[in-house]
């Protein structure tokens, strides 16, 4: 019996929910209102929403279907699975994402898909969608399609023309673990697919002898997934390939996401999830070493298994580790080792640097910037403030411990 739409809409839209990278960040400007068609990317478009995890929540987010021909052990549509399955033609997802839209439900659409037939089969309708929703209905909004391990260089070229963002999941950080746990998937032609992606995205970003223009091709770059806890990859393995990935193929993401016990799942598996926190932690590290200068080795190397510290954010693990190098001046030192002050962010360096031009900064200062001054009072020195003998307290570390909490029974 064939399903109504709104049960395939239910089916799809919960097994989209696996996926983390979604967020609708840093592609062009684009605005029905000036230049005709429907949506737009900025004010009242792409609104950056975001769930208590960190993942946006303001896409219309999908799978086109679930069946799946590659067996990946990790994945709930995996082909050997019992799932319920399910599947939308392109003409049904274009229709979704317009109604929604202009119910206000949702400012763009991020599409992915299991395998059916052939890679390029399915590749082959995702890009239909994409170019029925701008070139037939002239959609402005915000579109993410997740590319197809081995298809055909030619589609994701025309993909990379109608959607802002194009990514394809490398799921696990080892050569290794994906031979394991996802054996039809080739890591070599992954990787080969993102330094494609990568020479055609700079390609367009060169302006031409006759226009001097930039071609519009995947303005908000690519974007990669990795599966966390599945395979026993610790935090510092995770942290390398992650670095490997944005150094390689200048990813814009790569995003974290904890794995989830599946029903009927491989004994290779483990039974339950890692900590969220986990996952939060990798991100914070991510920013550390992308935005902060840090090496990944300082970053990891504070326990001996790689695994990052669930209690305490790396940047004060790190500081904690390396009292030498504190206090810090914030009225004299360089911006690379303001950066490395617990909790101090690039924004509030930036106006730390800009504002001790016209005075020398105080403890009062720092707070009317937002800082939390416990977090930072033991790492500094500043105007009318030392911290004389705090840094080498043997009891250091306890300030910024997490107090226990009393669990409710019921």
């Amino acid at each position: 019996m064939r399903k109504s739409l709104k049960q395939r809409l239910a089916i799809l839209s919960d097994a989209a929910k696996y996926d983390a990278s979604c967020a609708s960040s840093g592609t062009v400007k684009r605005d029905s209102s000036r230049s005709g068609g429907l949506g737009s990317t900025e004010g009242a478009g792409i609104c950056h929403a975001y769930a208590p995890d960190g993942r946006c929540i303001s896409l219309l987010k999908i799978l086109l279907t679930n069946f799946c021909i590659f067996d990946c052990a990790y994945c709930i549509n995996r082909s050997s699975s019992n799932v319920e399955r399910a599947r939308f033609t392109v003409e049904e997802v274009v229709w979704l994402t317009l109604e929604f839209y202009r119910r206000n439900y949702i400012e763009g659409l991020f599409l992915s898909s299991g395998i059916i037939r052939s890679s390029d089969n399915t590749m082959e309708q995702m890009v239909r969608v994409a170019r029925e929703l701008r070139t037939t209905h002239g959609f402005r909004g915000y579109i993410h399609l997740k590319t197809i391990p081995d298809a055909s260089p030619h589609l994701i070229e025309e993909a990379g023309l109608y959607a802002d963002r194009l990514s394809i999941n490398i799921e696990l950080p080892t050569d290794s673990g994906i031979a394991r746990f996802a054996p039809d998937k080739r890591p070599v032609e992954i990787r080969k697919s993102m330094a494609d992606l990568r020479l055609k995205i700079e390609a367009a970003n060169e302006p031409t002898l006759q226009t001097k223009r930039r071609k519009r091709f995947v303005p908000a770059g690519q974007s990669t997934q990795m599966i966390v806890g599945a395979d026993g990859a610790s935090d510092a393995t995770i942290l390398r390939a992650s670095s490997r990935l944005y150094g390689g193929y200048q990813l814009r993401r790569v995003y974290y996401s904890a794995f989830s016990p599946i029903p009927d799942a491989s004994k290779n598996l483990p039974l339950i999830r890692p900590p969220l926190e986990r996952e939060h932690r990798l991100y914070q590290a991510d920013w550390l070493y992308r935005f902060y200068g840090f090496d990944i080795e300082e970053i990891t190397s504070a326990r001996p298994d790689g695994m990052l510290d669930l209690d305490m954010d790396p940047k004060l693990a790190w500081a904690l580790a390396h009292r030498e190098r504190f206090p810090v001046d914030i009225n004299r030192s360089a911006r690379e080792i303001l950066l490395r002050i617990p909790g101090l962010g690039t924004k509030t360096v930036k106006a730390i640097l800009s504002g001790r031009r016209h005075r020398r900064l105080r403890l009062e200062d720092l707070q009317r910037l937002g800082v939390s001054l416990k977090k930072v009072k033991a790492f500094i020195i500043a105007d009318g403030w030392s911290p004389h003998r705090l840094i080498d307290s043997a009891d250091l570390n306890h300030m910024f411990q997490r107090k226990p909490e009393q669990l409710a029974l019921l």
